[in-house]
This record gives structure tokens, sequence and C-alpha cells, in this order.
């Protein structure tokens, strides 16, 4: 894995991925918790061809702007670079354009994990009284 990593998602703006039907708002808009998943969708996905079997990377930070709504029907496209790498934890730059203009920017940070190490931590906290 290396720095400079770029990638690309697309989608098109829906009811289910309005800020109405997340509940971060009330407008038939794209919401900005979808925006977020999108981004962090797109750094995730542009590491995976990198990481062996048993190792993934989870989400642990993102600082985003909101800067234009997005109405149903318009695409959306993300884009994520792989701007730092400090031992286990990636940065990431993030921005996500609607097909008129940049509606959302920042950085996201991920770290990589052992999944089975990490899933048996999570879980064990269903064991403590």
């Amino acid at each position: 894995m290396h720095t400079g990593i770029k990638n690309e998602v697309s989608l098109t703006v829906d009811n289910a991925n309005t800020a109405k039907a997340m509940g971060s708002g009330e407008l038939d808009v794209f919401a900005t918790p979808a925006m977020i998943a999108l981004m962090e969708k797109t750094a995730s996905e542009s590491i995976k061809q990198y990481l062996d079997e048993d190792t993934t990377s989870v989400g642990t930070k993102i600082e985003i702007e909101h800067i234009s709504a997005t109405p149903i029907g318009m695409k959306v496209r993300c884009e994520s670079f792989l701007a730092q790498i400090d031992g286990k934890r990636l940065v990431f730059e993030v921005s996500a354009f609607d097909e008129c203009c940049l509606i959302g920017k920042g950085i996201h940070e991920r770290f990589l994990v052992k999944k089975e190490k990490f899933t048996q931590k999570t879980y064990s906290k269903l064991k403590k009284e």
C-alpha cells in the first residue's frame, strides 16, 4: 500500500438516502449521513486489494463540510485520495460532487485491523455485566 491511491464511487440520490428518510432532517435532499457513508465506502474500497484476507479497515474519524444540497434523481460522485499512512492509521482526503458542483469535502481516517481479533474484542462487550 502507498500514498496516492485514488478511488471513485457514484450513486443516484433516491428516497432512501434523503435527510427526511434517514432522520437527519425534514427535506427530500441527499442526507449528510448518506454522504458520509459514501465517503467511507469510497476510501475503504480503495485499499481492499492491498490487504491480506484477515485484515480490513475501520473508520475512526471523519471531518467534513456538507457544502451544497442535492435533489432526488441527481447523481453523486465521491472521490478519495490516500494522503497519509502512519503505521496502521490511514488518512484520506474525500470529496463529493453532484452533477453541478462540489457538495462536500473533508478528511477521513481509517485504521487497519485484524478481522477476527477486532470482532472478538467488540463482542466481548456483551459478556461484561
